[in-house]
């Protein structure tokens, strides 16, 4: 089907509040357009693509990588929120192919050990302009990132990188810096809430997995509860292993199913009739039920306690956060030590800077090898 096909059907099919391919506000660089994707699947295929989304698969979610086998990753994490989001966006009638790209996207500025890699690089750049996830992952989609001939980074359009920029989570408040304020497009919104629903089941998942949570401690929350009650009633006795399986499945069924429902309603009474209208919103549109969203607080709050700040996981993530702080300090006190076009790009933007886009794009396994060969380089790997 040509690119032209794809949009009209897109005219026809979705809702008034869903954004249209045709209607996008373009990308820095002009480009003609491809004659068989749409703008947006376009965006997905360039990001999909890039060197910084083949680097997720190894950086941290919660556990390190070598952990196990089977615990998320930020890839694997990125893959889970845009499977949720295309659901979300389906069900709503929203752009599918915009909401994949912002899904996809949405953690390319993620540094090596999660959220304690970015605490160290938010300590050490403190003075240097600061660094923020969201922004860094602009920076990733517009500069570092160099495929292609005619332009710096991916030169994706207008709406996937507010949607990048915008991304707030319960760890994130972006300021969304270069775009008009306001939410996002709901296709975003999406996106935000995917990214929380895939956090608290993988998290729940990966908890129980490792033994750091139990499943007796977590009947106290009422959403967990409700859930092994309802997969529990009239079967057979699971395994725990299954018993498990199935209550992670059953809640995000329920909450994905509790989210489209109240969202459609909720798009219904304000009137939305058009994407931007969305943007004027206050807060965004897409939302749980009251309800829910109690119950799912408050099994986060369980999961920030139990889980995050568990004494096995930030011994880990603590000594992470000097792996990254330790490396950056050293590449800055000599950026001969820097790879070629990282020394070039510092003459660029500054050292520090150069050395934070560096550092936030390594992946775990990369800064512990860089920290072996600068303190203990005659210790055998």
């Amino acid at each position: 089907m040509l690119r032209r096909q794809l949009e009209e059907k897109e005219l026809s099919t979705l809702a008034p509040w869903g954004m249209k391919s045709a209607r996008s506000r373009g990308r820095v660089h002009p480009e003609q357009e491809h004659p068989y994707r749409t703008a947006y699947q376009r965006d997905r295929d360039r990001i999909i693509h890039c060197r910084a989304f083949r680097r997720l698969e190894y950086k941290t979610q919660v556990f390190l990588n070598h952990e196990g086998d089977h615990y998320r990753t930020r890839l694997t994490h990125t893959l889970e929120v845009a499977q949720i989001s295309r659901t979300i966006a389906r069900a709503l009638d929203l752009n599918e192919d915009l909401s994949e790209a912002v899904a996809l996207a949405h953690d390319l500025g993620h540094t090596p050990f999660g959220h304690s890699g970015e605490e160290a690089l938010r300590e050490v750049m403190a003075e240097h302009g600061g660094f923020e996830h969201n922004r860094h992952g602009l920076r990733v989609v517009d500069l570092l990132e160099g495929q292609y001939a005619g332009f710096p980074g991916l030169n994706l359009t207008h709406e996937v990188r507010e949607g990048i920029a915008k991304h707030t989570s319960r760890w994130d408040s972006p300021s969304g810096d270069g775009f008009e304020p306001g939410p996002p497009l709901l296709e975003a919104q999406a996106v935000e809430l995917a990214d929380s629903i895939a956090y608290d089941s993988h998290d729940l998942d990966d908890g129980l997995e490792a033994g750091i949570l139990s499943e007796e401690a977590l009947l106290e929350s009422s959403l967990w509860s409700e859930t092994v009650h309802a997969v529990e009633s009239g079967k057979a006795p699971l395994s725990s292993e299954r018993r498990r399986r199935e209550t992670i499945r059953f809640l995000i069924n329920l909450l994905v199913t509790d989210l489209i429902e109240n969202s459609r309603e909720e798009l219904r009474r304000r009137g939305i009739g058009s994407p931007e209208q969305a943007r004027e919103q206050n807060g965004g549109a897409l939302r749980f039920s009251e309800s829910l969203q109690a119950r799912k607080k408050e099994l986060e709050d369980y999961l920030h306690d139990a889980l995050y700040r568990d004494y096995r996981v930030r011994t880990v993530t603590n000594s992470a956060r000097r792996f990254v702080n330790a490396v950056f300090k050293e590449l800055v006190s000599d950026v001969r030590q820097l790879p070629p076009h990282y020394q070039r790009w510092a003459d660029q933007v500054g050292v520090h800077r150069a050395v934070c886009d560096y550092v936030a794009g390594m992946t775990d396994r990369h800064v512990q090898d860089r920290y072996l060969q600068m303190f203990q380089p005659y210790q055998k790997l």
